[in-house]
């Protein structure tokens, strides 16, 4: 084989290991999420609704899940330092219920503790996976962090009894103005431009390559999490980064094609809960469709 045509066999394999370990991760994120965060069985000693998280903080975290935080601090829709050395990756839908209980319940705490103190980043990503009530509120949610309100929309569409109402149109404007979005006429504008229809789909594009078949969905740090677990599953995951980050304070390089999908096509709608921590959708396909549609722990 001449240099020139071994150069080329080099240069042609390059793209297909990138997408395989792509390919890996959305498996790892459809398989392992489970497993690390399956509840006890009921009949267990001492059973509770704690995900397990290993005492060895290298166990269930995979450097390819870890390379999709972003850490771009311009980012409206991320909470917490840049170089903060955890980040929280939260897939998830507005009329996801679990997602709303995690919003509410689990979310506030993880702010105060670890977000506060610089060790926490948490980097939202739409995940609309409910119809089109699920993509207009994502879109609005976007464009309401084009303003600066990300997190104050987001509260207000994730306030107790918000769902039940619904985000048609005038709903999505009254949101914006409690969350204090302060050009509702832009508002209006983006959540209909085709930018936010961009950034919505990369989200559920990378959110797709990576697995995710159900709502809400995590990474700590390379860490798949499926579910709104327990706080304590979120603070035990969290302890263990941190402890991992400070004995390699390195940041992890962007993998090629993050979030650009990786092959991954959605398929058929399958509504509904599908667990008790999670609700989800099936239907992805090139072989990532195992998905994180169990829950634990509510």
């Amino acid at each position: 084989m001449s240099s020139s045509s071994s150069s080329s066999t080099s240069s042609k394999s390059k793209p297909v290991a990138i997408v395989a370990g792509v390919a890996a991760a959305a498996v790892l994120l459809g398989v392992v999420s489970y497993t690390a965060t399956k509840p006890a069985s009921p009949g267990a000693s001492g059973s509770s609704a704690v995900a397990e998280v290993s005492a060895d903080p290298a166990a269930g975290v995979y450097p390819e899940l870890e390379a999709y935080a972003r850490r771009d601090a311009s980012d409206g829709l991320a909470l917490g330092r840049a170089d903060a050395p955890v980040v929280l990756i939260e897939y998830a839908d507005f009329k996801c219920g679990y997602c709303g209980k995690f919003a509410r319940d689990t979310e506030p705490v993880l702010v105060e503790k670890y977000v506060k103190d610089g060790t926490l980043r948490i980097e939202w990503r739409n995940f609309p996976i409910f119809g089109e009530e699920s993509e207009a509120v994502a879109r609005a949610a976007w464009a309401a962090g084009q303003q600066g309100r990300f997190w104050e929309f987001h509260r207000a569409a994730y306030a107790e009894g918000a769902k039940e109402q619904g985000f048609g149109k005038d709903r999505l404007a009254a949101l914006a103005k409690e969350a204090g979005v302060p050009d509702a006429a832009r508002f209006a504008k983006d959540t209909e431009g085709q930018a936010a229809r961009a950034a919505v789909r990369k989200d559920q594009d990378q959110g797709y390559a990576l697995g995710a078949t159900s709502t809400p969905s995590f990474l700590v740090n390379g860490r798949p999490i499926a579910g709104a677990q327990p706080l304590e599953t979120f603070t035990e995951a969290i302890e263990a980064a941190a402890r991992t980050a400070a004995k390699s304070p390195k940041k992890p390089a962007k993998p090629s094609g993050a979030g650009a999908g990786a092959g991954v096509e959605s398929g058929g709608e399958a509504k509904g809960e599908t667990g008790t921590g999670s609700e989800g959708r099936a239907g992805t396909s090139a072989g990532t469709g195992t998905g994180a549609g169990n829950g634990a722990g509510q």
